[in-house]
């Protein structure tokens, strides 16, 4: 594996997506260099801040699976992560819709099922998700508020995108999460019994029960992780969106602006035109002085200055 620097975990955090084989990647390499658990935790932790919205529930998939895979070998992570997840949650909790905070509160649900933490510790992880919800209600005026506030910044002309900016976004698209037909097809073989209630009591030994309540946790964090990554997706095709109709009405104004030009010089050619073929016209109407026969053949010539004053 490649040589651990903070610069090289930022590139990597940079590069991280919501695929589960980039986040298990990624975890891999994490912990192979767990001896740097202080300083990839702070780093994660400042590069969790900086990311966009629809990526934060990704690095806390990332965290989850560095800190769940790790304690074989150590409890570097599940240490040194403990005191930045508080703050984590709170974050990601504050900038994430209710879709995101489900996510969060099952990976919450998973730490306490198999002992991560203590059980103080997630019950303060899910008071803040809980305090976060009570904070996200809103009253019917600020929610019309909001609405028209959207309303503005929508209806609002902004800036059109450079059209490297709207090819990029285009290309990014092409590896969209409802294009992995891998996660779909793992989705679509998962066995009944995680789909079905009434399938659970035919399960008549605890080994058979813990055999799929493990299936049940690995199935949670897939479609926990495929879900995330198709509002990732959702998110960045509104942009998209978005973008496309700046792009198009400047297209738009630039196409009526180069109309507008088009017929102002048409004008000036018909103006010109008509001025060559006047101007032909009046040069066929002239004389050609070529033609003219020598009117001074016939003349005498001037007298000079002697015979003008001579005194004969």
């Amino acid at each position: 594996m490649s040589a651990f620097s903070e610069s090289a975990l930022e590139k990597k955090l940079a590069e991280l997506s919501n695929s589960q084989q980039s986040v298990q990647t990624l975890s891999l390499w994490l912990i192979h260099h767990r001896k740097h658990s202080k300083t990839i935790v702070l780093v994660w932790h400042r590069e969790l801040k900086k990311a966009k919205p629809s990526r934060k529930l990704t690095f806390l998939y990332l965290a989850n699976d560095v800190i769940q895979n790790s304690k074989k070998k150590g409890p570097e992570f599940t240490k040194d992560f403990a005191p930045v997840l508080v703050d984590a949650f709170s974050h990601v909790s504050s900038e994430s819709d209710e879709n995101c905070k489900k996510h969060l509160e099952r990976v919450l649900a998973i730490w306490q099922e198999r002992m991560v933490y203590e059980n103080n510790f997630i019950d303060q992880l899910k008071q803040i998700l809980l305090t976060e919800k009570k904070a996200k209600k809103r009253t019917f005026e600020q929610i019309q508020e909001e609405d028209d506030d959207d309303y503005l910044s929508n209806s609002t002309p902004k800036e059109p995108p450079e059209t490297e900016d709207l090819i990029k976004s285009l290309q990014e698209l092409e590896n969209a999460a409802s294009g992995d037909a891998a996660v779909r097809q793992k989705i679509a073989s998962l066995p009944p019994e995680v789909q079905d209630v009434s399938l659970l009591d035919k399960i008549t030994d605890k080994e058979s029960a813990d055999r799929l309540s493990k299936t049940v946790d690995e199935a949670c964090m897939l479609l926990a992780d495929y879900n995330g990554r198709l509002a990732a997706e959702l998110e960045d095709r509104k942009q998209l969106a978005r973008m496309l109709a700046d792009y198009i009405r400047s297209q738009n104004e630039i196409l009526a602006e180069k109309e507008r030009k088009l017929e102002e010089y048409k004008h000036k050619l018909a103006k010109v035109t008509q001025v060559r073929k006047e101007l032909k016209s009046h040069i066929q109407s002239l004389p050609d002085l070529s033609q003219l026969p020598n009117v001074t053949g016939g003349l005498a010539p001037l007298p000079s200055a002697g015979d003008l004053f001579s005194t004969d």
